[in-house]
């Protein structure tokens, strides 16, 4: 496992931290800008110029080989309206997106480990019986999040990677919780006599930090347009064949079209849902995204409170979620964050029975397998709560749901 301090390329990654623990500093002023393809000595001409045309200050660049751009995030002096710069600037022939930049938030048996009975999801997901027939061996899932402490017990060997793409966030990486929940609820070591039971616990995490905690050992955390574009970047740069997006925010530009690129590499990308209003569905509600709400202990599924056009999706078990915390202790934890968690675990099973399933093959399969269960009290579409089990013996062709004797 390796902690590489920084990005694969030559840029700085975020902005310096403030002297007390604010994990998320303010870039209400800052816009994020990409140039069309072209040689490094053209772009550093365009940064200048367009800095001096537009009367801006160069706070970072770096580039992003999957879309063939560089990306600069610039900051807009005095008074004027960043979203109207960036209208300006959009209309410059040598940019290709100019936008504002965005804040997103985290969405917070047969075993022989001692705490897989307090795992009510093992029953939901018939979770035994899909270990009989996969474990997610070999499939690489990226968790862009928090840091995560790959040193825990249940994630011991399953980290493959970890890089930090925010300002000094190396020395409290493996001390982060939302990260270490959810990359736990995927992967976590099966029958190793500690803890919990992983969803994949064969699969292979790629841990990114691209998110700031509220605090110190806080479940909340923050992301923006830039800390989360370059840790999809790293994700397609090493293979990731899921990526897990246990957070929500406003609809952003640039990450769009890299979560299409990705797409369209085949790589499968679940998202939570939101459940706070006012935060915004993407990248839920972008098409191919396999969205995700949470169920509660009866089964029933919240309202969504997104926007009304957000993907239907799917649900997984969101409530009192037991998950590994930093050193080597265990928590609750409820939200749409370990729901998603739970599906890119799913998601990684069924990939290992066959590799290159598309995200809407694979959201096809979810719901045609899963259990469906309207919002209570609402007139929306049913949302089918996964089966992992019933979705394998469908894909394999073969084999039984049927609880072990």
């Amino acid at each position: 496992m390796v902690l590489a301090a920084g990005c694969a390329t030559t840029a700085p990654l975020a902005p310096s931290p403030t002297s007390r623990l604010e994990p998320v500093p303010d870039f209400a002023r800052q816009l994020v800008v990409t140039l069309h393809p072209g040689s490094e000595r053209l772009w550093s001409m365009a940064t200048t110029d367009l800095a001096l045309r537009f009367g801006l200050e160069t706070r970072y660049a770096w580039p992003l080989p999957s879309l063939g751009e560089q990306c600069l995030v610039y900051e807009v002096p005095g008074d004027r309206s960043p979203a109207e710069v960036a209208r300006r600037l959009g209309t410059d022939r040598r940019v290709a997106s100019a936008q504002p930049v965005n804040l997103f938030r985290t969405q917070a048996g047969p075993y022989n480990d001692p705490y897989s009975h307090l795992q009510h999801g093992l029953a939901t997901l018939h979770l035994p019986q899909a270990h009989a027939l996969a474990t997610g061996r070999g499939v690489r899932v990226a968790v862009i999040d928090t840091g995560v402490d790959f040193d825990h017990p249940e994630l011991a060997g399953r980290v493959r990677k970890a890089n930090n793409f925010v300002s000094f966030g190396e020395p409290t990486f493996t001390g982060d919780v939302h990260g270490t929940a959810v990359a736990g609820v995927i992967a976590a070591d099966a029958n190793n006599r500690e803890g919990i039971v992983g969803i994949a616990p064969e699969a292979e995490i790629l841990a990114l930090k691209a998110c700031w905690p509220d605090a110190t050992g806080s479940r909340g955390a923050a992301c923006n347009t830039y800390t989360l574009a370059q840790a999809i970047e790293s994700a397609l740069a090493e293979g990731a064949q899921v990526l897990n997006l246990s957070l929500s925010g406003p609809e952003d530009p640039l990450l769009a079209r890299l979560l299409a690129k990705a797409l369209a590499r085949g790589v499968v990308v679940v998202a939570a849902a939101p459940e706070r209003p006012g935060e915004g569905d993407f990248p839920s509600s972008q098409a191919g995204v396999v969205a995700v709400r949470a169920a509660g202990l009866d089964g029933a599924i919240a309202r969504q409170v997104g926007d009304a056009s957000s993907h239907v999706g799917v649900a997984a078990p969101g409530v009192d979620i037991l998950a590994p915390v930093p050193r080597g202790a265990y928590d609750f934890f409820s939200g749409s964050s370990l729901a998603a968690a739970q599906v890119s675990g799913v998601v990684a099973l069924l990939l290992e029975k066959r590799p290159g399933l598309s995200s809407r093959e694979l959201v096809e399969l979810l719901r045609r397998t899963g259990r469906a269960v309207p919002p209570p009290g609402s007139a929306e579409a049913e949302v089918p709560l996964v089966d992992a089990c019933e979705a394998l013996v469908r894909l394999a062709g073969s084999g039984s749901c049927a609880p072990p004797p």
